[in-house]
């Protein structure tokens, strides 16, 4: 009986190793492809023409790469500076106290992760659309789509990431230690300046990272709320692939996604800093 269990088990550990084996076949043999083919020396995106650096050379040298690359960033740090504020105020509101509405909020909270892009894409253009007409119609200010307008965008949907990170690291938290310290005299804020935020600091710097990187990659919401001169750097690289031009797509997108996995693994490891230690 138990060599029976021992040989299905021998079995289930072959099989489920082969099964990850494909799986992971699956996800990276296209991002192999894509690096791989980005040091091609031939003008076709898919074609090999031998080992060359250019199409990272052209990567420094364009001006339109550079420029998307430069609203992509300012983009991405003030949103990301913002959504990390307001979602760890929210965190703290939602998990450390209870008002009315306080259900509500929490649902309505979560919208902008469950939501689709193209439907966030649309209410945020609607949104923008009207705004930007009332305020021409009231106040006589005309104001356009722009980096404003994206920034806005990518902090509307970054706020609900960051809260969701931040309230899973304070549901981990010991209460009592801030109760501690408001009992030996500290003010709420100086309960939370030294003891809350050292303790969730892993919690809010994931979730800014995580923000960084939604905020880097957006492609669907940005291309609804740009205008003129804030064309971010997927969404450059998405007009690209329509054009069906040289390989330099490819050095774009393997720079993106570098960046995009270094913010990951940093989110993570973010994340699990002091994970083994007992609040």
């Amino acid at each position: 009986m138990s060599v029976g269990a021992k040989q299905l088990s021998g079995k289930t550990r072959w099989t489920l190793s082969v099964n990850a084996l494909l799986i992971y076949v699956f996800f990276y043999a296209p991002i192999a492809l894509l690096v791989l083919y980005s040091f091609s020396n031939d003008n076709l995106v898919g074609r090999w023409g031998g080992f060359t650096l250019d199409w990272y050379r052209d990567f420094g040298a364009n001006d339109e790469v550079q420029g998307a690359l430069s609203v992509s960033v300012r983009v991405a740090i003030v949103s990301t500076l913002v959504s990390v504020i307001l979602g760890t105020m929210a965190a703290l509101a939602l998990e450390r106290y209870r008002f009315r509405g306080n259900r509500f909020f929490d649902a309505l909270l979560y919208l902008p992760v469950i939501v689709p892009d193209v439907t966030m894409a649309v209410m945020m253009l609607l949104f923008f659309t009207q705004g930007l007409n009332l305020l021409d119609s009231l106040f006589g200010i005309r104001l356009s789509k722009g980096i404003a307008t994206v920034t806005l965008s990518h902090i509307a949907f970054s706020i609900s990431f960051v809260s969701i990170v931040v309230r899973a690291r304070l549901s981990g938290m010991n209460q009592t230690l801030e109760e501690a310290a408001q009992d030996l005299y500290a003010t709420r804020f100086q309960a939370f300046r030294h003891v809350t935020l050292p303790l969730i600091l892993p919690g809010v710097v994931g979730g800014a990272l995580l923000a960084l990187t939604l905020s880097l990659d957006d492609v669907v919401i940005t291309q609804f709320v740009a205008g003129p001169g804030s064309t971010t750097l997927p969404v450059y690289v998405f007009g690209l692939i329509r054009k069906g031009v040289s390989p330099l797509i490819n050095a774009v997108s393997v720079v993106m996604l570098a960046a995009s996995i270094l913010l990951v693994l940093l989110s993570l490891v973010a994340q699990r800093a002091r994970g083994g230690s007992e609040f």
